[in-house]
């Protein structure tokens, strides 16, 4: 579990193909003292569980199905990654719930100085742009962020000065893709909605209407 706070950048130091799978290295400053073997770190979004360290490395194996559905296959020697360690309980929660669970991959459709501030607008496959709300919250890379306006697939971020200059956006371009991850709890009340088949309905419209839940 994770909030979408990025704690640092790391580069891509390589990729090891093994297969359908691969072996992912990561060069970073962020504080690795608290970190054991088997633990999780969230890469562009991405929770991957820490196989090998040092005091400014880690390495992480990466399966076929992050490696098809993810930006991580497709990064070069040397790319910057957003980087955040799990969530503890202790932890304060600033950002919002992210699984680390990447849905599909989006793409910076356009990138836009206003003021100190940057206009982005993401396009995402038309199966995710129904979990993605006008002021909700989404994680782009890694990044929560909030939602100013949607527009059928397409959706817009006013990112301010410090996400763009402390995580890896503020080097995206145009075309590039990124991971997105949408809320949580959307994907929950569709599923919680449908039927259930032989084990019953479930929640539906009638049982929120009967339980005061609309009005």
């Amino acid at each position: 579990m994770f909030t979408g706070i990025i704690q640092a950048l790391g580069t891509m130091s390589r990729l090891v193909r093994q297969g359908e799978e691969g072996l992912l290295s990561i060069a970073t400053d962020l504080p690795l003292d608290d970190v054991r073997i088997g633990d999780s770190i969230a890469v562009n979004g991405v929770c991957l569980t820490v196989t090998a360290k040092g005091s400014r490395a880690f390495t992480a194996d990466v399966s076929a199905e992050t490696l098809e559905r993810t930006n991580l296959g497709s990064l070069h020697p040397g790319a910057f990654v957003n980087l955040e360690k799990s969530l503890r309980l202790q932890d304060f929660l600033g950002g919002h719930l992210v699984l680390g669970h990447v849905d599909g991959l989006g793409r910076i459709l356009e990138k836009t100085a206003r003021a100190k501030s940057v206009l982005f607008v993401f396009e995402v496959p038309a199966g995710l742009s129904k979990y993605i709300v006008e002021k909700g919250s989404v994680a782009v890379d890694g990044i929560s962020l909030t939602v100013n306006r949607c527009v059928r697939n397409r959706f817009h971020v006013n990112m301010i000065p410090h996400t763009t200059q402390e995580t890896s956006l503020g080097y995206k371009r145009v075309s590039d893709p990124v991971n997105i991850e949408t809320d949580i709890i959307g994907k929950y009340v569709e599923r919680l909605l449908q039927h259930r088949g032989d084990n019953g309905p479930g929640v539906d419209w009638k049982l929120l209407s009967e339980t005061g839940f609309l009005r």
